[in-house]
């Protein structure tokens, strides 16, 4: 489906002076930030959510929209909450929680192949400082990114950076260092803002700065920062952040999710690599 007739193509329909590259998932007009309600599968404009209110059996509570309120995002919400309560594992029962979720690249290797880590070790943190400083991260770029690219686009790019962080890492690091947090994953986020800033003419001068900033104080000797999930994680982020960019229309859809498919699978493969060598 394409753009309705006689609107501009990349800019809101309803404020003509706002650019965006979201498209209602049901008429294909595009729509900014304001006037997007998430929907089951992606975002929808106003006029269709009050045609779909307008259809909606009678029957249903009004309390479940009042807790699911549209355009909440649930799903930063979600990974800060799990964050958090493992973190509250790691206080009380201490390393025997974080040992079982850390990543280290030696966990890649066959003697003691555990793939796993390299999405687990995203949830255990080095202290209530590291978490967090990640969480309050994630809590500012996971709202504005969730309400443009929806849950599930949004989930994807989250755990697809996670896991190129723990490449990073895996390729750029000594494989007997354990490393843990969720910063690949977040500057997946930054790479994925990022591009889509500079895709939609918005400054990007200020984000550049701040993941310039965390990229060199990663490579400061002495702070135990694992700098290769930072790469990793920030390289991924902007391949994903391209990728829903460039298929941003209603009838490239089946192209973006065969794309990122392909790319989480070229991900798994790389992770194989050490194993198989």
């Amino acid at each position: 489906m394409s753009d309705l007739p006689g609107a501009a193509a990349n800019f809101c329909y309803r404020h003509p002076g706002r650019q965006s590259f979201i498209l209602c998932q049901r008429c294909g007009r595009t729509i900014c930030p304001d006037c997007q309600t998430q929907a089951a599968v992606g975002v929808i404009c106003p006029e269709c959510m009050k045609e779909q209110r307008k259809n909606a059996p009678r029957t249903k509570p009004a309390v479940l929209t009042r807790l699911g309120g549209a355009g909440s995002p649930t799903v930063t919400y979600g990974i800060i909450g799990v964050t958090f309560a493992v973190y509250v594992l790691q206080f009380f029962l201490g390393d025997s929680i974080t040992g079982l979720l850390l990543y280290a690249g030696a966990y890649s290797y066959p003697a003691n192949f555990e793939p796993w880590r390299m999405l687990t070790t995203a949830l255990v943190h080095g202290s209530i400082l590291h978490v967090a400083l990640n969480m309050y991260t994630l809590w500012i770029f996971g709202q504005i990114l969730e309400g443009m690219l929806g849950r599930g686009r949004y989930l994807a790019l989250y755990v697809l950076s996670g896991l190129a962080g723990s490449l990073g890492v895996l390729f750029l690091s000594n494989p007997g260092v354990p490393v843990v947090g969720a910063s690949g994953a977040i500057f997946g986020l930054m790479g994925a803002f990022l591009v889509i800033q500079r895709r939609l003419g918005g400054n990007s001068t200020q984000l550049l700065v701040l993941v310039g900033i965390n990229l060199v104080i990663g490579f400061i000797p002495g702070l135990g920062i694992a700098w290769q999930a930072h790469v990793g994680g920030l390289i991924a982020g902007a391949v994903v952040g391209s990728i829903y960019v460039q298929t941003r229309r209603i009838r490239d859809q089946r192209l973006q999710t065969l794309l990122i498919v392909a790319f989480g699978a070229l991900l798994l493969a790389l992770s194989f690599a050490k194993f198989l060598a």
